[in-house]
Formats: structure tokens, sequence, C-alpha cells
């Protein structure tokens, strides 16, 4: 009875509002996981694990409970973010990309929104927290988890759900923004698929060669590129094709799941209703808007010089939301042109956009660590 009684009191006399809210929240992210069929192995768990959190009293949360002793052993350091990323790479072909390594200026221009947001956050946060909101722009989660463990970020929860829900969010969000900045004609542009062969040898330096060049360029990226590259040689070598299955179903999806229920450790409503988390939510879709029109505009840009015309709508897929946003760029092609089919070239600007993000979020590591030592 004495526990009822507590319980009535934070619901109903105290800031009880706050947990009725979470759980509304809770309960929208359950809704989009089942009715929308928006990443449900993510916003599911999350949506749970929100109104877990959120119960007065809930002993799910504190020193020795369940959900705080998993986000201490693998959010904390960085432990499931890593896993999964070993995941993604088995599931990703880098043949596209290897047929026409001009693909990856793509996913390098797509990662502006990144950087603009970066210096804008500034404005009203902390460095380490303005550059963990910036890596949002890529709609990588695993990679915005990293950077903000790693800054130190006292809005690691908002900066969560911003990343997976705009990445989640794909399908409606870019499709307005690539007609924007295009036109019918532009958008009409075929590109034929000419793919090459692609030696065994080849496929498989790749990701050697990418761990090398991107430990060289932003040596904060190793560990992310490293697990990612990982994974892809796993694909590639050819003598580990039960373990690339695993990787790319069973690991991924049991990573994905326990990562999600984790991270609601941080949606609790003393550290996720505040002005900032709105704030926070409102610069993560600014930098995932410009991000999609960075690559579309330096398409356009390339189109000046090029003979042969690029399709431009092709550059949006340069964000890392892999295959999401590279079936969505396919998908506008086939409506404007049932015949005009850009799904290589769509794929592989994404996973060239894969490795781009999880560099810039070195990039970003390296910056802040330049500027204040800020790394935990």
């Amino acid at each position: 009875m004495e526990i009822l009684y507590e319980n009535f009191l934070k619901l109903f006399v105290d800031d009880g509002w706050k947990y009725i809210v979470m759980w509304a929240i809770g309960g929208l992210l359950i809704y989009l996981a089942i009715k929308k069929d928006m990443e449900p192995t993510l916003l599911l768990p999350l949506g749970f694990g929100t109104i877990m959190v959120n119960l007065p009293l809930s002993g799910a949360i504190g020193p020795e409970a369940p959900l705080t002793t998993l986000f201490d052993a693998g959010i904390a350091n960085e432990l499931f973010p890593l896993i999964l990323f070993i995941g993604i790479g088995a599931m990703i072909d880098f043949g596209p990309v290897l047929s026409n390594p001009k693909l990856m200026l793509f996913g390098a221009a797509a990662q502006f929104g990144i950087f603009l947001t970066f210096c804008l956050a500034s404005l009203f946060f902390d460095l380490p927290d303005a550059a963990s909101i910036g890596i949002i722009g890529a709609a990588d989660g695993p990679t915005a988890i990293v950077v903000a463990q790693q800054l130190n970020s006292q809005y690691t929860g908002p900066i969560m759900v911003a990343a997976y829900s705009y990445m989640a969010l794909v399908p409606i969000i870019q499709p307005p923004v690539i007609r924007a900045l295009t036109t019918r004609n532009e958008r009409l542009i075929r590109m034929p698929y000419k793919g090459k062969k692609i030696s065994k040898a080849t496929r498989i330096l790749f990701p050697i060669f990418i761990t090398v060049i991107a430990g060289l360029v932003a040596p904060s990226s190793v560990a992310l590129v490293g697990f990612l590259m990982f994974g892809n040689l796993i694909r590639e070598c050819g003598v580990l094709d039960s373990l690339s299955e695993t990787a790319q179903k069973v690991l991924a999806n049991l990573v994905t799941i326990f990562l999600g229920i984790t991270i609601a450790t941080k949606m609790e409503a003393s550290l996720f209703l505040r002005w900032e988390t709105l704030l926070i939510l409102g610069l993560g879709l600014f930098a995932f808007i410009f991000d999609t029109a960075g690559g579309v505009l330096f398409a356009k840009f390339l189109n000046l010089f090029l003979k042969e015309k690029l399709n431009p709508m092709i550059g949006a897929a340069g964000i890392s939301a892999f295959p999401m946003s590279g079936r969505v760029v396919h998908k506008m092609g086939l409506e404007e042109d049932p015949q005009n089919f850009l799904l290589m070239h769509s794929i592989g600007v994404n996973v060239s956009g894969q490795i781009a993000s999880v560099i810039a979020g070195g990039l970003i590591l390296s910056f802040a660590a330049g500027f204040g030592g800020f790394l935990g």
C-alpha cells in the first residue's frame, strides 16, 4: 500500500504529467513501429523501454538495475554500436562503388549538413554537444551514439532518438527536398548501369584499404570504420559464409533489439522533457535536410561540366541510411519514368555515404579533441 501511495503522489501530485507525456511518446514509437513499419526492430524496443523507465520508482533503472547495467555494458563503452557495424558491413555490397568509384564523391558531398549544423548548434550548446548534434544529419544511429558517448554529451537520449527517428523517416523527409531542388527534366535523366566485374582480390583488399586510409585521415574513426569494414571482409572473403549470414541476420537484429531497449535509459522524463530536446530535434532535421540537399546540389554542379549527365536525385542517397535512401531515390525515378532504373547507382552512392558518415564522425571527434580536450 505504501508503494501504491508513493506512486499515486508521483503521478497526480508531483510532476506526474511528465510520466504521462513519456508514456505517450513511448506509445507513439510503438505505433510507428507496428502500424507504419518504421524501423520496428529499433523503435518497438525503444518505445517499450521508454514506458518502462518512466514508471514511478521503476526497478528497470538505477544502480545495478538491469537496463542501467545493460547500458553500462553495451553503450557506455560503445560495444553495441560497434558490434552492430559488423552486421551492417556484412550486408553491404561495394560492387557498384568499385565499378564506378566517382560515386564516393557523392557520399562525401552529402555530409555537408553535419558540419553546417555543428557550426549552428555551437551557438546554443557547448562544443561537445554541438558536435554530437551535428552528426544526427548522417542518419546513422551507431555513429551518433559513439560520437555522443565519446564526447560525454549530456543530451545523448534526444540525439539517439533523433538519429534513429530521422533514419526511419527517410521516405517521408527526402522526397520533398529532392523535388524542391530538381526539375522534372532532371529527374527524368536516365543512367544506364555499366557494371564491371569486380575481382575477388579487389573486393577483399577494398575494406582493408579503406580502413588504412580512414585511419590516416581521421584516426578517431578507426574503430567505427574498422568494424564496418571487418563485417564486409567477412562477407567478401568467401570462407566465412555462415558467419557472414549470422552477422547480417542474427547478430544485427539481436544487437539492434538490445540497443533500442537500452537507449531508453536516456529517455527518463527529467532528462528528455526539456526545451533543449525540441531544439536538438529541430537541428537534427536541419542537418538531415542539408545533407540531402548537399548531395543533390553537388550532382547538379557536376552536370555543368559533364557531357553524360547525372540524375541529380542519386546525390540524395549519400546519407548513411542504408539501404532506405537508395531505395527512395530508385522509387522516385520509377515514378517519373517506369523505365528509369537508378537502383544500382543510388545504392552505390548510399554505401559511399555509409563510409563517409563514419569518417565524418571521426573528423568531428578529432576536431572536438583539438579544441578543448573534451574526449571522455
